[in-house]
């Protein structure tokens, strides 16, 4: 199940918050791509806000794959920044869920328990 949290923050201020909670607990941003420019860019319109945000613990990402080379198709976290029927939400598909999609090995599991509520907390603060 998706997780995800509103917030009365306008999106920039929400995207600067994300990145300010991510650094704050020791992961890092590996890439964020506006949609909205995007697609802007390629003469589509989009009219909502959307930015999307590839998060990453580099601890975490190499143990699990030195465990599961495939659980890569999963990775980084992607984390959403986008704006709704007038509202700024804050979301991810959670990481247990995706990481079960690929593997059943318990210590997987494990691992992506505890990345998940940290990005949990990450996106609650950033709240």
């Amino acid at each position: 199940m998706i997780y995800k949290k509103q917030t009365s923050k306008p999106i920039a201020q929400a995207f600067e918050a994300m990145q300010a909670a991510v650094k704050a607990h020791g992961f890092g941003v590996l890439h964020t791509y506006d949609f909205k420019q995007t697609l802007a860019d390629k003469g589509f319109a989009l009219a909502n806000g959307c930015i999307v945000m590839e998060v990453c613990n580099p601890k975490q990402a190499s143990e699990v794959l030195a465990m599961d080379m495939t659980l890569n198709m999963a990775l980084p976290c992607r984390v959403s920044v986008y704006e709704e029927n007038g509202a700024t939400w804050i979301g991810m598909v959670p990481p247990t869920d995706q990481l079960s999609l690929i593997s059943s090995d318990a210590r997987i599991a494990e691992a992506a328990r505890g990345v998940e509520a940290t990005m949990k907390a990450i996106i609650d603060e950033a709240v």
